[in-house]
């Protein structure tokens, strides 16, 4: 504490995240600024009330680069682009620059088990989270996810683990951040808006494995192609899973069982025919789950309980209502063209899909081409409806609609019995609604009044 006691920080991006930054580094002495490029009337009431009710300092409206400089140090929240020019400058003068992960992780005691990739982190953490309880053992359980990882090291950190949800953002800003168990699930194009290009997309989720070592793990999707052919640095133990049985595989489904074998352990089975999120996908997160479980010595019979009543998580997947035989599903979460691609391929029936929102700068041709055979209509909304409308030309029919109650109402005419429609966006939220659960609540309620207006 007695480091950042008296000493100017600055800090970068008002949401939750910043907020429970703000009042951490308050309580530990320090004096804070907090720094946010919109307007005052512009930031929710409650935030306000929040730096008000503390006393803060806050600058609004734009990224003073006065203001950076006269920092001792910088912490900046996920959305906080690295390269903008005020942070370069605080660099170039020396000051450090870090993220709420790096600054959270120097004042905990507990292992943390980080779990990353491009999709399926919130479900992967929420079912290890509830597998650790199974135990009768606590988690806390955060980051990028519901409860900021700040708001557990503000309390009494009584967590016997910490289980974090990590984004390729937060990673872009750690320095010395070193997980017990790092889980990398997948990586697919995403964020294509945000970094320069794929590749330096690849290279911040490797990140989560940069200061592994001795005593350590690292757990790769063995079927994710560019995780297949990557090996970690440091003499971390490396444990490897995916669908198919192979010697060099840790992990992989037999018919309905899960075998699970760690390096100088008793190989394990586990009966998945009552796991309830559906498709491909969700095997391999769940043996990359119970695999990180079995690294910290969870018991088997905790872990076969669990995946017996995990249900999954509000807005992945989730099955929403059946109408007059046509079956929805909301899977709101699928924010990228991959994860929307896994959405359908799971279905062996036909689909009409529900996509469309805010552009991330990927490439809609694999969403494409994988749909052929799959998606019987395309009903597009949002910023990207025409940018997708252009790929689907010629192969997909479409319509393009002006609000989700309109594609819904669309999609329901669309639909035979026996289909289903699916909401699977391939885009950010931030167009038409506040976040993926807004979306997603707008299209369960949408579902809900055809009952009413059929």
């Amino acid at each position: 504490m007695e480091i950042i006691k008296k000493k100017n920080v600055l800090v970068v991006g008002l949401g939750k995240s910043g907020l429970a930054v703000a009042r951490w580094l308050f309580a530990a002495g320090a004096k804070v600024t907090i720094n946010d490029v919109k307007e005052e009337v512009d930031i929710s009431q409650e935030l306000i009330r929040g730096i008000r009710e503390l006393g803060l300092k806050l600058v609004a409206g734009g990224h003073r680069k006065d203001c950076f400089l006269d920092s001792d140090l910088i912490v900046v929240s996920p959305g906080i682009p690295l390269d903008m020019t005020p942070l370069m400058a605080a660099r170039e003068a020396g000051i450090p620059v870090i993220g709420e992960l790096e600054l959270a992780s120097r004042f905990i005691s507990s292992p943390v088990i980080a779990v990353t990739g491009t999709n399926g982190k919130s479900t992967s953490v929420s079912l290890l989270g509830e597998i650790i309880r199974s135990e009768g053992r606590k988690p806390f359980v955060g980051g990028n996810i519901g409860t900021p990882f700040m708001e557990y090291v503000s309390g009494a950190q009584e967590a016997d683990y910490i289980v974090l949800e990590v984004s390729s953002f937060q990673l872009d800003s750690i320095e010395q951040f070193r997980p017990s168990v790092a889980l990398l699930l997948n990586i697919s194009p995403d964020h294509l808006d945000r970094y320069p290009d794929y590749e330096a997309y690849i290279q911040s989720k490797l990140g989560i494995f940069r200061n592994q070592g001795a005593g350590d793990f690292a757990i790769l999707n063995d079927d994710d192609q560019r995780l297949a052919c990557f090996h970690p640095e440091s003499d971390v133990s490396v444990l490897r899973y995916g669908i198919e049985e192979r010697s060099s595989r840790n992990s992989f489904i037999r018919g309905s069982k899960l075998f699970v074998c760690l390096p100088g352990a008793d190989a394990r089975w586990f009966n998945i025919e009552r796991f309830r999120p559906p498709g491909l996908h969700n095997l391999e997160n769940l043996m990359g789950v119970v695999l990180a479980a079995m690294a910290i010595g969870i018991s088997p019979d905790a872990i076969q309980d669990t995946i017996n009543r995990f249900k999954g998580l509000s807005h992945r997947m989730e099955h929403v209502g059946t109408r007059k035989g046509v079956d929805f599903f909301n899977d709101s979460k699928a924010t990228n063209v991959d994860s929307a691609l896994r959405s359908f391929s799971g279905f062996h029936r036909p689909v009409v899909l529900i996509a469309g929102g805010r552009h991330k700068g990927g490439d809609y041709s694999p969403l494409v081409n994988a749909s052929k055979g799959k998606i019987k209509t395309a009903v597009l909304l949002g910023e990207a409806k025409e940018l997708m409308a252009q790929a689907f030309e010629g192969v997909i029919p479409f319509v393009l609609c002006e609000s989700m109650e309109d594609a819904v109402s669309q999609a329901y005419l669309l639909a035979d019995p026996g289909d289903v429609v699916l909401l699977a966006p391939a885009c950010s939220s931030f167009d038409l609604f506040s976040d993926y659960e807004h979306r997603g609540r707008v299209f369960s309620d949408a579902v809900a009044r055809l009952d009413n207006d059929s």
